[in-house]
Order: structure tokens, then sequence, then C-alpha cells
């Protein structure tokens, strides 16, 4: 499975979006399956809602119901970790939605991510020390 952030799934869907054609043309080339979380879905939405309108939102969340990507089901210890990663991370801000791919990292064992967020998550630590492998 291979992580998918927010910035990777608005590429997909948004013409204009500078990393569009990239996105685009990574992603027929996966051979493993899409994973994310739902903040990382909740933040999609409400880009894609506030720059594409509502279909493009309703679009997206029909891409869960047809497997085009899974979504990591946070527990109680995650937001605990969550939490803790956002306060480590404070001076950047770490979000919600990018805590949640940090765990989502240190449940997989890998931090293999599709995302162009390059600031943030070369700067986050999926087990306190582990790099980011950005895809995209």
């Amino acid at each position: 499975m291979i992580i998918a952030d927010t910035g990777f799934f608005f590429a997909l869907a948004n013409q204009n979006d500078d990393y569009h054609d990239l996105a685009r043309q990574i992603r027929p080339t996966l051979n493993e399956p899409l994973v994310t979380t739902y903040p990382v879905m909740t933040e999609t939405c409400y880009f894609l809602l506030d720059y594409l309108g509502n279909n493009a939102q309703c679009r997206f969340l029909e891409g869960l119901l047809i497997g085009a990507f899974q979504v990591f089901d946070l527990q109680p210890h995650h937001i605990e970790r969550a939490i803790a990663l956002m306060e480590r991370y404070a001076d950047l801000p770490m979000d919600f939605a990018d805590a949640s791919l940090v765990v989502l990292a240190e449940h997989l064992g890998h931090g293999r991510i599709l995302t162009v967020d390059r600031r943030n998550f070369t700067t986050y630590r999926w087990n306190n020390t582990n790099p980011f492998e950005i895809c995209c």
C-alpha cells in the first residue's frame, strides 16, 4: 500500500493544478493500492468543494466506493499519537490530516507517500526517526 495525501488527490482532480499532469502519469503506474485516512478525505472534500464544486467532491467519494483507495481506520491510541506529533511539530504547524498520515506510516511500517507537500513531509519523521519517501 502507498499512502495518499490531500495534495495528490486534489492534483488528480484539478486540471489547473501544477501537479495535475504528474499525478495523472503516476496513478496508472502504481502496482499497489492507495491508502489514506478519514481526516485526509475530509480535507480533500473541503478543497474539492471550495475550488471545483460539489460534483468533484462526490466523484472523489465515489472513488472510495469503487475501490480506488482504501481508508485506514484510526483508533483511540492513534489519536493519542497524532496529538503527540502535532505538539512535536507545532512550529510548522502540523494539522490533524498530516498527523494521521504519520500514524498510518507507523502502522504500515513504511513512509512511501504520494504528496505535493514536500516541505512538511521532508521534515516529518515516522517512528520519530524515519524519513518519508515522496513518490510524487
